[in-house]
């Protein structure tokens, strides 16, 4: 289906003509008309597959069809860089429309608190929010929310998993009854279901596979010894050149490391970590987007939600703990359908954490032989996967209590 059958405004349109948007993703293709249908939804779609634009083209259009009187729609997600990400997106697709937005996140110096505060006093049509920070504007009295209509989570399961649960509730409590609430998630654990089941009133679920990359990653392992990753990684960097690089480190510690090793090789890069100001992580992003540099050592910080144009290859130098990262991660690459190419290495004690990878996928991975010179491997072993139990939400339950 194309963007130009939808039956939205003439002027949201024309934002999606300028982001070049022709055909709609699967995940749009399915939830754009029960969005647009005003009933609530929980959707399960692997990252990359086009959910921001899924949620604001249905929810913008909205707004355009009523009355510009107050915060129409709250958008929480749990990251900074996230919320950047989609007000950006909203400018362009609102901006022939003239719809409003802010972020509000934390991180920030007084004078960006007084920014948002101003914003949210003067009724923006959208808020895009951290849900701490939010909190800390809602709980000065100041935030009316009294007409909004629409209520959105995104990257729901990260939200949980960073421990906001409690404040997801305690936002909901400031909000209208009537509304509709959307809730997006890269995964369905336990507690996606349990939120779900409190917040959303007969739902529609859509679930596209979220759980597995998109078709056009190849994926490769290579079974290496920790010390011998380094080497590894200069090997297989100087086959890629002039491409734009990703390498995912577990930790601080590790990105520190590799980004020592790669400025004693000479190989041109940055690196991103939590430590970084608002301000260096901005700027560092958009050098590594423009082609400043075409390598950028990073942790989990930008496994989600960050859209970078053409990254041709992601590297796993530490495994993640968590299988569902390891989908995050190699989502960066292979965007809208592009080709894309993502490069674990596994040492001894992370073949655990690869084993839950695997099983996750519900396929084993190929292991690559080591390149000449590196002698023997570690061993790989599998570990069969259980089957599990598909969920489906449930139907006419009572709201949560705290909501006014």
């Amino acid at each position: 289906m194309k963007f130009e059958e939808l039956n939205i405004a003439q002027s949201l349109k024309d934002g999606i003509d300028s982001f070049n948007y022709q055909e709609l993703t699967p995940i749009q293709e399915k939830t754009l008309p029960i969005i647009l249908q005003n009933k609530d939804l929980l959707a399960c779609s692997q990252t990359g597959s086009g959910k921001t634009a899924a949620f604001l083209i249905p929810t913008m259009n909205k707004i355009l069809n009523s009355e510009r009187n107050g915060i129409k729609a709250l958008i929480v997600a749990p990251t900074r860089e996230i919320c950047i990400q989609i007000e950006e997106q909203i400018m362009g697709l609102g901006y022939f429309a003239g719809i409003s937005s802010v972020a509000v996140y934390g991180g920030s110096n007084q004078e960006d608190f007084t920014i948002q505060k101003n914003a949210l006093e003067n009724k923006t049509d959208i808020i895009v929010a951290t849900p701490g920070r939010l909190l800390a504007h809602l709980n000065l009295g100041y935030v009316k929310l009294n007409k909004l209509v629409t209520l959105i989570l995104d990257e729901a399961d990260e939200m949980l998993d960073m421990g906001f649960y409690t404040d997801i509730m305690n936002i909901i409590s400031y909000l209208p009854k009537n509304r509709q609430n959307l809730l997006f998630s890269a995964t369905m654990p336990s507690s996606i279901k349990k939120l779900a089941d409190e917040i959303l009133v007969n739902p529609e679920f859509i679930d596209l596979n979220f759980s597995l990359p998109a078709k056009e990653i190849d994926q490769k392992v290579f079974m290496v010894y920790e010390s011998d990753k380094p080497r590894l990684l200069k090997t297989i960097l100087s086959d890629f050149k002039d491409e734009k690089v990703l390498i995912f480190a577990g930790t601080k510690l590790s990105v520190s490391k590799i980004s020592s090793y790669l400025r004693s090789c000479s190989i041109k890069h940055s690196s991103i970590n939590s430590n970084f100001s608002q301000d260096e992580r901005n700027e560092t992003v958009q050098n590594f987007k423009s082609g400043n540099f075409n390598i950028l050592v990073t942790t989990n910080l930008l496994a989600r939600g960050i859209d970078i144009e053409d990254v041709n290859l992601i590297i796993n130098y530490d495994i993640p703990e968590k299988a569902e990262d390891y989908v995050h991660r190699i989502g960066r690459t292979a965007r809208a359908g592009k080709l894309g190419l993502a490069i674990s290495f596994i040492a001894e004690k992370e073949i655990l954490s690869f084993n839950r990878i695997e099983k996750l996928l519900k396929r084993e991975i190929p292991k690559n032989p080591l390149p000449d010179g590196f002698g023997k491997s570690p061993e790989y072993k599998i570990v069969l996967k259980p089957k599990r139990r598909k969920w489906k939400p449930r139907k006419n339950f009572k709201k949560n209590k705290n909501k006014k």
